[in-house]
């Protein structure tokens, strides 16, 4: 029997399974792409590996870091593998896969960690209105036919949505010779790092159009994209009459939001989170199914594929610790959002492990000073003092949870400074 399981060999997979490893750990790797390094590998800009190597890399390159040491600790892995049923009987997990060399598989394994990332959110997520052209794409879509497979999508081009994969397009659409004409965001604030909106508008002279959508979206004849309206929205993002604009466009690239990637895990009835939209987890990573452990853009969306891959390295020694302690039953608390905050991960606080306790969170709203505060009893626990805040840019505390009483939840709330 396996130890440890991985299931996805990007950033996250990469890192938890060498971790694992390097505990002396039995672990395999199971990535459905024909590669390692999953998104990364069409990520050719730079700007990864700041916080974990302090040396600046692009995608392919930080991944072949992880992939040349999981070589070299000659860690079992298998590509062109697709995980197709997870289920768990007593203390063993029974993982169903299907390759097209092998055909349908089952291994088992004492414990799993799923790192399978996140997927696009569509134009019917958000109901948009309008024709039904071709020349619509997911940001995350074009990035990969252009990077990969050296197919660009358009000339003239319009962007919907101001997250990271949206504004790096812009950047790279232009650079291979593309028009962009602008970029618009439902919100009053761009949901992608300061950095990016710099770099790739700023730079290269992108208009970026805050509270505007696209209301309507119009064919030619032959069914191809050949216009787009969009409008300022108002507090209720309700589009407003006499502010529409017109462009005359071949390509619109939406770039709208991640949801973590978590549909294998329907059969098991873990626990999720409403407002991450993925699992709840205690400070180990650890669902409410014992053995299963959830980390990187599987648990919630980061902005750094650095803080991807620092989460789990420390799934990976939850998992490990996991199989060396006993299950007893033990003392256990809630995590809650509270004012001004959009969510917290981990949700839950389990007193019987040693893990420290990473608490990670985003602001609701645009704040140039605040302080962090987590309560307990009407008391305040710790406190922390933050600058510059903003719903694109995740923030994380830490602090000795053995100071808590074990019978009382905690509430991890934002006071605004002026």
């Amino acid at each position: 029997m396996i130890d440890i399981v991985v299931i996805g060999a990007g950033a996250g997979g990469l890192a938890a399974a060498i971790t694992a490893k390097e505990k002396n750990k039995k672990v395999l790797l199971i990535e459905r792409e024909s590669t390692l390094g999953g998104i990364l590998n069409q990520c050719i800009h730079n700007g990864f590996g700041l916080e974990v190597f302090k040396e600046e890399y692009t995608g392919p390159e930080y991944a072949h870091r992880y992939i040349e040491k999981l070589i070299s600790l000659k860690i079992d892995y298998l590509l062109d593998t697709t995980v197709t049923k997870l289920e768990k009987l007593s203390e063993k997990f029974i993982i169903t896969m299907t390759s097209e060399e092998e055909g349908i598989k089952k291994i088992e394994a004492k414990s799993v960690i799923l790192t399978s990332g996140c997927y696009e959110r569509t134009r019917g997520h958000i109901s948009m209105p309008g024709d039904r052209p071709k020349g619509v794409f997911n940001a995350g879509s074009a990035q990969r036919y252009l990077n990969i497979n050296g197919y660009m999508v358009g000339k003239k081009v319009f962007i919907l949505g101001s997250g990271d994969i949206g504004l790096i397009m812009a950047r790279r659409m232009t650079l291979e010779g593309a028009e962009v004409l602008g970029v618009a965001e439902i919100m009053s604030y761009s949901n992608g790092l300061n950095r990016n909106i710099v770099q790739c508008l700023i730079d290269f002279d992108i208009p970026l159009f805050l509270s505007h959508t696209v209301t309507n979206v119009i064919a030619d004849e032959n069914n191809n994209l050949k216009e787009i309206i969009i409008q300022e929205v108002d507090n209720n993002f309700n589009p407003m009459i006499n502010t529409e604009k017109h462009f005359f466009v071949d390509t619109l690239l939406l770039s709208i939001g991640l949801i973590p990637d978590i549909t294998l895990l329907d059969e098991l009835s873990v626990k999720v989170d409403p407002k991450t939209k993925s699992v709840e987890v205690n400070q180990a990573y650890e669902t409410s199914v014992r053995g299963l452990f959830v980390s990187g853009n599987s648990l919630q969306v980061h902005d750094l594929v650095d803080n991807v891959t620092k989460e789990s390295e420390r799934a990976g020694l939850c998992a490990v610790e996991y199989l060396n302690k006993e299950n007893n039953e033990a003392e256990e608390i809630r995590i809650l959002a509270g004012s001004n905050i959009g969510y917290v991960t981990p949700q839950r606080l389990d007193f019987s492990w040693n893990s420290s306790l990473i608490i990670s969170f985003r602001t609701n709203k645009k704040m140039e000073k605040a302080i962090c505060k987590v309560i307990q009893d009407d008391k305040v626990v710790y406190k922390k003092r933050l600058m510059f805040l903003v719903p694109a840019e995740m923030e994380t505390i830490s602090f000795d949870y053995q100071i808590l009483n074990r019978t009382s939840d905690i509430k991890v709330v934002l006071e605004e400074l002026s």
